[in-house]
């Protein structure tokens, strides 16, 4: 399928932004409009990008504390040439996380335009 090596280069910097806390780097791979998504605790739970970034922005990032990186892409799935959902892994600090991003591929490139979230497991901290 056409633009994968693009695809994966927004998804580095998805990786790269969460592991040094970027919000410049965010900012740059979400779209401008998209939001994110989350169900954990029962109820839907929605968050514009703006928020999400000034959190992450707020954040102690784990670069910073020598964590190792651990992040995965667990799935590819092209709906169209244009088009993607990512399937991903990453740990932040002690929390590890599954997410579905949903590419569009526009005119600044592959953005991420919505995510849902799972909070998939509290890994310890040896």
């Amino acid at each position: 399928m056409q633009n994968t090596s693009d695809l994966l280069a927004a998804v580095q910097v998805y990786f790269d932004a969460l592991y040094h806390c970027d919000t410049e780097k965010l900012n740059a791979v979400f779209h401008e409009t998209s939001s994110l998504f989350d169900a954990d605790n029962g109820k839907v739970f929605a968050e514009p990008i703006e928020s999400f970034s000034r959190d992450v922005g707020g954040r102690t990032s784990p670069a910073s504390k020598g964590q190792a990186r651990e992040e995965e892409i667990l799935m590819i799935d092209y709906l169209s040439p244009i088009s993607a959902t990512v399937k991903i892994r990453l740990r932040a600090h002690e929390n590890v996380f599954v997410d579905h991003l949903g590419f569009v591929l526009g005119e600044n490139g592959w953005q991420i335009v919505s995510k849902i979230w799972h909070l998939e497991r509290v890994a310890d901290i040896a």
